[in-house]
């Protein structure tokens, strides 16, 4: 008979070293500590508070809730707001897409002045700008005396209006466009473009066809920051817009000054923080909150 075959035993697994286990398992939670315990105290728990005062002012109810779904008012507010809104988004990328394109095309000394100086304004204060603004565009501030210097006797009334307040946020927000697009623009390999031209692109043909699809993540990005960021100004459009078309910040402002308003306040924020996030989730879902930055 043959020899009967011998079973070997599996080997033993090996045993993990309980060497600095659990203090490699911690560390990285004892890192998020700081973060989390901040975004937990000045962001989670005041959003849980106005979501109660929304139900609970002046006594438990969804009536402030109905109120914001039926009332003419809030309606005509939360559409002054998007269209403000658009209106700015529109305006930055009108403004943002030349100069980044500039930024790209130029050496890079003259880029890197062109960087600085649109970064310049995220170190000035909105307030500072906004009030700035209110100068250039007063009844006897520099635009209005070059209108009359040009021969118009009666200049237009600049401040509190729409425009005052659109252009104003428009100047706020364009960096947010330009880098977003600037950022994407710098990634275009140069060869894609040369290979169109020996197919026989040239022109706006290339642009819309080659230039324009590439640039097209970066001012996704830039719309989505610009469009948001704008839904919840209060500064610029309480100082230099009109009162007829308010914005929901300036609402809930005055409804809280002025009649302290709490819960048809909160209701109102409450709604504006839910198309908020349904803008997020839908740019999430066509392109991806991670490449917001490109």
């Amino acid at each position: 008979m043959p020899p009967s075959a011998t079973l070997e035993a599996p080997p033993a697994p090996l045993e993990r070293s309980g060497r600095g286990g659990p203090k490699r398992l911690l560390g990285p939670w004892l890192l998020l500590a700081p973060i989390a315990a901040y975004l937990l105290i000045f962001f989670v728990l005041p959003l849980i508070d106005v979501a109660i005062m929304s139900v609970t002012e002046p006594h438990l109810t969804l009536d402030n809730y109905a109120k914001v779904v039926h009332d003419a008012l809030y309606h005509r507010v939360i559409i002054n707001t998007f269209l403000t809104a658009l209106a700015v988004t529109v305006c930055c990328l009108l403004a943002g897409y030349p100069l980044a394109y500039l930024m790209t095309q130029s050496r890079p000394r003259v880029a890197l002045l062109i960087l600085v100086l649109v970064t310049m304004s995220f170190w000035t204060s909105f307030l500072v700008r906004t009030y700035a603004w209110m100068v250039l565009l007063g009844h006897d501030g520099p635009i209005s005396g070059l209108l009359r210097a040009l021969g118009m006797r009666h200049p237009p009334e600049l401040l509190f209006t729409r425009f005052s307040s659109t252009i104003a946020m428009t100047h706020i927000l364009a960096p947010y466009m330009i880098m977003s697009i600037y950022t994407v623009m710098r990634k275009i390999d140069v060869t894609l473009l040369r290979s169109a031209e020996s197919l026989g692109a040239r022109g706006f043909s290339l642009f819309r066809h080659i230039y324009l699809p590439l640039t097209a993540p970066g001012i996704a990005n830039g719309c989505l920051l610009v469009f948001v960021l704008c839904l919840g100004f209060y500064v610029t459009p309480v100082l230099l817009g009109s009162p007829r078309e308010e914005m929901i910040s300036g609402l809930i402002g005055n409804q809280l000054e002025q009649f302290l308003a709490f819960g048809p306040s909160a209701a109102i924020a409450m709604v504006l923080l839910a198309i908020t996030l349904a803008i997020l989730a839908l740019y999430h879902h066509r392109f991806g909150l991670d490449r917001l930055w490109g």
